[in-house]
């Protein structure tokens, strides 16, 4: 492991229910992330849901951390191509990556269950599958050809264009560009097979925080096997540079009576198979809570996480700001060094742009 940021979910409380509102959640991301930003946390990762209260449409969020850090990445774990329009999001994504001078980390996938049925028809897209993977799929590739810079659109006769700058005809790319923005596209895969289609792809693999894969075997396991086919895919592809593998673990450090006190109870002993309501069973990971020195060796004996090269720490936002700094602080302090943590204002790691 070389870098560690969070992630968050984004719950806030709505109606008459104890907790932050959306506006003030919106604020302490803002205000976790400069912070974790003054420690050299690598990154700010959130997770998008729609039709519920949660994180969504997070390009504000993101440009807001990106103009008031100097080094921290900002990313989404991850974005639902099923709700997107993929050229004005090529459009946002390049614009997001210039102005933070590289630092953006954007995930994306298909997206996973909601609570609205087929709940993109509502935002205007229609699809073939009830998943609505066909159409992600389809999506995903548009946006790709557009933040590479090829032509989406034709130019129209020159007596309709204005500007007049185009010979009519002309294949017309999107604006901005941002060379090499593919490189800070991640695909989120929850299966081997999409694992091995984002190596195909190009694009760098942010492994679920569960998998399709139920065999009894653990997530750390079997999410390093998702890793192993996944480089193996990408050296096949022969793309010309290094990709990052991320992976995320639910993780508090007990270093006090306090964090005792609120995290002591939180640990479970195994990973848990379970359903999303998609029929198919599927592996979710264990909470890791305990002393650093055991959460050291809990961590290094996760096949995946040792694998990976960026740990997102899954946190609890609905705490507010001063709990989740004092997790990421205590990880920072005691656990992250000794799993080769490299804090984000020491330099670059290879493969990890920071601006």
């Amino acid at each position: 492991m070389k870098a560690f940021g969070f992630l968050s979910f984004g719950h806030y409380a709505i109606g008459n229910q104890p907790g932050p509102d959306a506006g003030e959640t919106l604020k302490q991301a803002l205000e976790l992330a400069q912070a974790a930003d003054e420690i050299g946390v690598n990154g700010a990762y959130f997770r998008v849901h729609h039709f519920a209260p949660q994180g969504a449409s997070p390009m504000p969020l993101l440009g807001a951390i990106a103009g008031s850090t100097k080094h921290i990445e900002v990313g989404t774990g991850v974005i639902d191509m099923r709700y997107e329009n993929p050229l004005h999001f090529a459009e946002e994504a390049a614009a997001l990556n210039l102005l933070a001078d590289g630092r953006i980390a954007l995930g994306v996938s298909r997206g996973s269950p909601e609570p609205a049925r087929r709940g993109w028809e509502a935002f205007g897209y229609q699809a073939q599958q009830d998943s609505g993977a066909d159409m992600a799929r389809a999506k995903f590739e548009r946006f790709l050809n557009a933040i590479d810079g090829y032509g989406v659109a034709e130019a129209a006769p020159a007596e309709e264009q204005y500007p007049r700058m185009y010979q009519p005809g002309t294949p017309l790319p999107v604006f901005p560009h941002s060379p090499g923005l593919r490189r800070n596209i991640w695909w989120g895969a929850g299966s081997h097979s999409t694992a091995e289609q984002a190596a195909c792809d190009g694009v760098n693999l942010m492994s679920s925080t569960l998998v399709s894969e139920a065999d009894g075997s653990t997530l750390g396991d079997i999410q390093a096997e998702q890793i192993a086919r996944y480089r193996a895919a990408w050296a096949e592809a022969g793309h010309d540079w290094t990709p990052r593998v991320s992976v995320s673990r639910s993780v508090f450090p007990i270093v006090d009576d306090r964090s005792r006190e609120l995290f002591g109870l939180q640990a479970t002993g195994r990973d848990q198979i379970g359903s999303l309501g998609e029929g198919a069973p599927v592996t979710f990971g264990r909470t890791y809570a305990a002393e650093p020195d055991v959460l050291i060796e809990q961590l290094r004996a996760d096949a995946a996480v040792m694998s990976a090269d960026t740990l997102m720490l899954t946190v609890p936002n609905q705490m507010g700001v001063e709990v989740n700094l004092s997790i990421l602080e205590a990880f920072a302090g005691h656990v992250a060094p000794a799993l080769g943590w490299i804090p984000a204002d020491r330099g670059p790691v290879e493969g990890y742009p920071i601006g």
